[in-house]
């Protein structure tokens, strides 16, 4: 059997295998159907200073090899977070990552310090947000802005901060660079992609706010090709997803560059799904004889 431990900028990981954030909540329901201790990590649902009731319905439609999704980040809030679901997660032996958005700079920080002295592993910095005081603009649409948003977390956080990149650029490597520079300890990419659908018989978009985020096997080349852009690219570790549903799209993710992979809309069409990636990378890892998972990070041969 192949050694499955992998680090990610410091955080030890019993296995490359982690859950997307927004795709498991922070665990409690699919801990009913499985140990969810057999997985290497969670990045919990996007965090926010303060409650958020999300976008109105409906705010979720399937599309062919994927599903469009605007749900707005509902969640309790990063207080009620770290008084009421980082107790029950801190009883699962696996990495801890908590997922924030923010739409000032000053609001990452206040969420940074109170995460890193509540216990989490790993701080994930959404930059797919948009940031009030440049007029609305994404974090991740622009260097500079990205830049920001990252040295102010890492200013501001005892853990390490990993940055989560939108695909919805022109070039992934400039924000990537841009992130690396300011301080960013890993990469995750992709976030999902903007994308629409229209019900043609009412002649109106599928989702009450018109567009929402792509994710699911749809957007597992593109994925591919942006970490290994990335890659090749920076030098800090990089953490693979977006549309992984079966070990060898796992694989894939790491032979491109990353050093671990999240799961995410594979879990809804299959709760068991971040399992069987799991068992299904273990199997090519001992199909190839390699000693350790580590040995797929980056080792894509290019013509």
């Amino acid at each position: 059997m192949a050694d499955m431990r992998v680090n990610l900028a410091g955080v030890a990981l019993k296995n490359p295998v982690t859950m997307a954030s927004g795709t498991f909540g922070f665990g409690r329901e699919y801990g009913q159907l499985y140990d969810i201790d057999r997985l290497g990590g969670i990045s919990v649902k996007g965090l926010t200073p303060r409650l958020r009731a999300g976008n109105p319905s409906p705010r979720i439609a399937e599309t062919p090899m994927g599903m469009l999704n605007s749900v707005g980040l509902q969640n309790p809030g990063v207080d009620a977070f770290i008084a009421h679901e980082l107790p029950e997660l801190k009883k699962h032996d696996l990495a801890i990552i908590a997922n924030i958005s923010g739409s000032t700079p000053e609001e990452y920080g206040e969420m940074c310090e109170k995460l890193s002295a509540a216990g989490v592993d790993m701080i994930e910095v959404n930059i797919s947000c948009p940031n009030v005081k440049a007029g609305g603009l994404a974090y991740g649409t622009r260097p500079e802005l990205a830049a920001e948003v990252t040295a102010v977390a890492k200013a501001h956080a005892a853990v390490p901060v990993m940055v989560k990149l939108s695909p919805n650029v022109t070039d992934i490597t400039e924000i990537a660079r841009a992130v690396e520079g300011a301080g960013a300890d890993a990469i995750s990419l992709i976030n999902t992609l903007r994308g629409m659908a229209i019900d043609v018989n009412t002649r109106r978009p599928i989702l009450k706010m018109n567009t929402g985020g792509l994710s699911g096997p749809a957007v597992l080349p593109v994925a591919v090709r942006m970490v290994w852009e990335v890659a090749g690219a920076v030098k800090v570790p990089i953490l693979g997803m977006g549309g992984i549903s079966s070990g060898a799209d796992a694989a894939q993710m790491m032979l491109a560059g990353a050093s671990a992979v999240a799961v995410g809309a594979a879990a809804f069409a299959d709760p068991m799904a971040p399992l069987r990636v799991l068992e299904e990378l273990e199997a090519i890892c001992d199909r190839q004889g390699l000693h350790s998972v580590r040995a797929l990070t980056g080792a894509v041969q290019p013509w």
